[in-house]
C-alpha cells in the first residue's frame, strides 16, 4: 500500500517587521552606553541630544570661514 505524504496545515505568513538599520544602531549604542557608564536611559538620551546639538549648531568662535560671499552683484 502506498502512503501519500500528509498535507501540512496551511497558515498565512506573518508580515515581517521592517527595521530601520540606523534606528537599530542607535538602540544598540544606547544600550552600550547604559551598560558601560551605568547610566540611566534618560541620561543617555541627554548625552545623545547634547552631542547632536553640538554637531548641528556650531558654537560661536568655532565657525568655519565662509567660502562664498553672502552677496553677489553682476555688473
Amino acid at each position: 500500500m502506498i502512503r501519500w505524504p500528509r498535507k501540512r496545515e496551511t497558515r498565512p505568513l506573518e508580515p515581517k517587521i521592517m527595521v530601520n538599520p540606523r534606528l537599530l544602531e542607535l538602540q544598540t549604542a544606547k544600550q552600550i552606553l547604559e551598560e558601560i557608564f551605568h547610566a540611566r536611559p534618560s541620561d543617555v538620551e541627554e548625552m545623545i541630544q547634547n552631542r547632536y546639538d553640538e554637531i548641528c549648531y556650531a558654537k560661536p568662535g568655532h565657525e568655519e570661514t565662509e567660502q562664498w560671499p553672502q552677496e553677489f552683484m553682476l555688473e
